[in-house]
């Protein structure tokens, strides 16, 4: 009989230790998805947040947000009209470089809009582009952040070229997907 609890005990232990093994590979492969999704953006998440868990129950979140959302690529006709509407905004820059950046923001916006992203507050923009446009979100907030100086009245000129160039660079990405964020 003792020998049978001995082999109970041995495989109840060797259960658990697969059991534990098998739970935390999959942490691990969690962990290394949201890292490649979410790039630089996993990072910050977790910096914000009191433990990583918590980060990576947000990012989680996020992407089954962005999941119920009806993202689409745009028409070759709203693409062209978009990318003229950016030409234009880039030449009145010259004149007037704090309603071009205002302008960009819009346009921006309404990109987003078209592909059916919410665009209700900055945060909520930022929240549903991270799923999907990870690379650019810094960009976009480098942007906003010049944006918010520029309406105050203490941007440069050179900090509004700036702007114009990060507002591109998500701009861009947004115009070009067809349907990678499906």
């Amino acid at each position: 009989m003792t020998t049978f609890i001995w082999v109970a005990v041995v495989v109840v232990a060797v259960v658990a230790v697969v059991a534990v093994g098998y739970v935390m590979l999959q942490h691990q492969k969690r962990r290394s998805r949201l890292r490649t999704r979410f790039g630089p953006e996993y990072e910050r998440v977790v910096a914000e947040h009191d433990n990583r868990r918590e980060a990576e129950e947000e990012l989680l979140a996020r992407e089954q947000r962005h999941a119920e959302l009806d993202i689409r690529p745009l028409a070759q006709e709203s693409r062209d009209t978009y990318a003229k509407r950016w030409r234009d905004v880039q030449e009145r820059f010259v004149d007037a470089p704090m309603f071009a950046v205002t302008e960009a923001d819009q346009l921006v916006a309404a990109v987003m809009a078209e592909r059916g992203y919410p665009t209700e507050g900055f945060e909520e923009r930022l929240a549903y582009l991270s799923v999907g446009h990870a690379a650019t979100l810094d960009h976009y907030r480098k942007a906003h952040e010049i944006s918010g100086r520029a309406a105050r009245k203490e941007a440069s000129t050179e900090d509004l070229r700036q702007a114009m160039v990060h507002y591109r660079a998500l701009f861009e990405e947004l115009l070009e997907e067809t349907t990678r964020g499906r």
